[in-house]
This record gives C-alpha cells, structure tokens and sequence, in this order.
C-alpha cells in the first residue's frame, strides 16, 4: 500500500487565508511548480480547483465509451469503491463514500485527481494508467 508522496509539495502551493494578497509569496510558491514531482512515471500536473487534489497528466487521451467504463468500475471495485458518474466519473469509497480519485477527459488530455492521503494512491493511479488505455 503506497500513499502518493506529494503531500507536503501540494501543501507547500497553497496559501493561509492571511497570505491570499501577498504576490511576493505567491510568485515564491509559483516558482515551486518550475520541478513537480512524479508518481507511477507520472508527472503532476496541477491540483483540483476545488478540492486540492494532485492532477496527473495521461499518456494518451481517453474517451469514454461502454468499454472502458466498464474497466472503470472494475478498477474502483477491485480498490472497494462505485463510480460516481458526473460532469466526469469520480471514484468514492464505499465505506463512507469519501472521493479517492476522478478521471477528467478533455479535448486535449486525460487527467487523473488522487487524494495524497488515499493509502493505495499509487496503485490506483497505476491501475487507473495501465487499465484504461485502448
């Protein structure tokens, strides 16, 4: 079992509610983003506007059809969550139907959202990558 390892980097982006009008610190923490950490040979990308989370760039571009949703909720079964299905598929655990993971297909890239401290973070993201390929 493997959390990501970007907890503290993610951390390190964000501003206390004191600091949110202060461009000198946030032209210090833009400069964080010039070397992003990678999980599962994955680059991060960015974090999720709302929530936080860690953003991981595909290799490819995923459209979703019946097939590989299908693959979808193997994968959140296998990891002992249901797929959620809104603007795009979030994956929730089971017990308690906290958000773990949400797969954002757009035109020209398919990211992957895994929250850091998600105990099996780095099989899901590998699981997630390897699974939905065509």
């Amino acid at each position: 079992m493997t959390k990501l390892n970007v907890g503290s980097y993610v951390s390190s982006l964000k501003a206390l509610p004191a600091q949110v009008r202060d461009r000198q610190l946030f032209l210090e923490r833009a400069r964080l983003r010039d070397t992003v950490p990678e999980v599962a040979g994955l680059e991060l990308v960015g974090l999720g506007g709302s929530c936080g989370k860690p953003a991981f760039l595909l290799p490819y571009v995923l459209r979703w059809n019946k097939e590989n949703t299908l693959k979808l909720e193997k994968i959140a079964e296998d990891f002992g969550c249901f797929v959620e299905y809104g603007a795009y598929p979030h994956l929730k655990l089971h017990d308690g139907g906290q958000e773990v993971a949400a797969v954002q297909d757009w035109s020209q890239a398919t990211l992957v959202f895994v929250r850091p401290g998600y105990e099996l973070g780095v099989e899901l993201l590998t699981r997630l990558n390897e699974d939905l390929k065509d």
